[in-house]
């Protein structure tokens, strides 16, 4: 391991500016670890930015976090690891508590809804632009010899991108099938010895069936989201939907609507709505409670498996395994952008919101992507309430 170029407090401070002006979801994200990181300071490696979102999408939970934590590991281990993940979820949580309280005082959020429908659509123009740029980092340019040279890893990346898009999920299951597949293909490994990843995946099951106050409840629940949901903030939403308003009747149809919008229009991981949902279940003990039992799952996994993902990185195997799952990672976040965008762009308005983001993003150079969020909500308020 080389010595970093950069000390753990810049690294923390870098965390938590993205955990605090970090618009996009998860696409839009890890676009910017790249281009930060990875491009513009140098910190990281390219190879180290791959394998760390290969680990990041085998990891149960939200997939910005998981990488944050990882990236984080990468030269200060464990204690890096906190720190990341600390202050990248840090600044979302406590702005979806603020926002829970004058949603439980003025009983609605109507010009949230409005700042969303504006937010929402400049949302769609910039993580397209960040889901651009890492298809062309991760498996080449859209050109005819890259077509060419990578045939099997576009072919990968439009079976997760289409699957994604019909499922509205991302299959894990086949990401890894699809990484294994073209290790075999590529760099046919001696020996496969990967059976203790499940025993990872299902620590927690033998707590299940444990209930007894609210808040117990609420940490058997976004445990279980936290440690079966794969992926992004899109794949949990529905896991969420059927505990909350189904099952245990938490919220109502209209407030769970109304968290998952909080959560769009705030910074940092999407799944950070859990915060928000736990604080109008049980005040700020549950909204702690739930953000904690949803992101230690993810913790625990990445920091238990980045020491051996990075030990056996260097194996021809598992480069190849981490090139394929790389592209089948690629395209299921591409296929998010599609279903998020169908739910989107519902008019002419939105529509237009959205395409002049794009514009803007590639042809204003030294403009920053909370500008153009800003921009978008007051579009919103002027749209929907004047």
């Amino acid at each position: 391991m080389t010595n970093p170029k950069y000390t753990l407090r810049e690294l923390t401070l870098y965390f938590l500016k993205l955990g605090t002006i970090g618009f996009g979801g998860p696409v839009a994200l890890v676009g910017y670890m790249h281009k930060d990181l990875v491009e513009k300071r140098e910190w990281i490696s390219e190879d180290e930015y791959k394998q760390g979102l290969a680990l990041a999408q085998l990891a149960p939970g939200p997939l910005a976090a998981q990488l944050g934590i990882y990236l984080g590991f990468v030269h200060y281990r464990i204690l890096g690891a906190t720190l990341a993940g600390f202050a990248f979820v840090l600044p979302s949580f406590i702005m979806v508590v603020l926002l829970g309280i004058v949603y439980k005082l003025y009983e609605g959020l109507s010009w949230i809804q409005a700042v969303f429908y504006g937010v929402g659509a400049a949302v769609i123009g910039i993580i397209t632009i960040s889901s651009y740029k890492l298809t062309v980092k991760s498996i080449g340019k859209f050109s005819f010899q890259s077509l060419r040279a990578n045939w099997l890893l576009w072919l990968f990346f439009i079976t997760t991108l289409s699957v994604t898009f019909v499922t509205q999920q991302e299959p894990v299951l086949l990401f890894i099938a699809i990484g294994f597949l073209y290790m075999i293909i590529k760099a046919r490994p001696k020996w496969l010895n990967f059976r203790s990843l499940n025993s990872v995946l299902f620590f927690q099951i033998s707590f299940w069936e444990y209930e007894s106050s609210t808040l117990t409840k609420i940490a058997i629940f976004f445990a279980k989201a936290g440690t079966f949901v794969f992926g992004s903030g899109l794949a949990i939403v529905p896991f969420l939907h059927s505990g909350v308003v189904t099952e245990n009747h938490w919220l109502t149809e209209q407030q769970f609507i109304d968290s998952v919008a909080v959560a769009m229009i705030t910074p940092g991981p999407v799944v950070i709505t859990v915060g928000f949902i736990g604080y109008l279940v049980n005040g700020f003990l549950g909204a702690l409670v739930a953000a904690l039992a949803t992101f230690l799952p993810c913790y625990l996994f990445t920091i238990a498996m980045a020491p051996y993902f990075h030990k056996i990185a260097e194996n021809k195997s598992v480069k190849a395994f981490v090139d394929g799952i790389t592209a089948a990672v690629v395209g299921a976040l591409v296929g998010s952008v599609f279903v998020i965008a169908s739910r989107t762009i519902i008019d002419i308005q939105t529509l237009l919101i959205a395409v002049i983001t794009v514009f803007a993003l590639i042809y204003i150079k030294k403009i920053q992507e909370p500008v153009v969020i800003l921009v978008a909500a007051v579009l919103g308020i002027l749209i929907k309430l004047i």
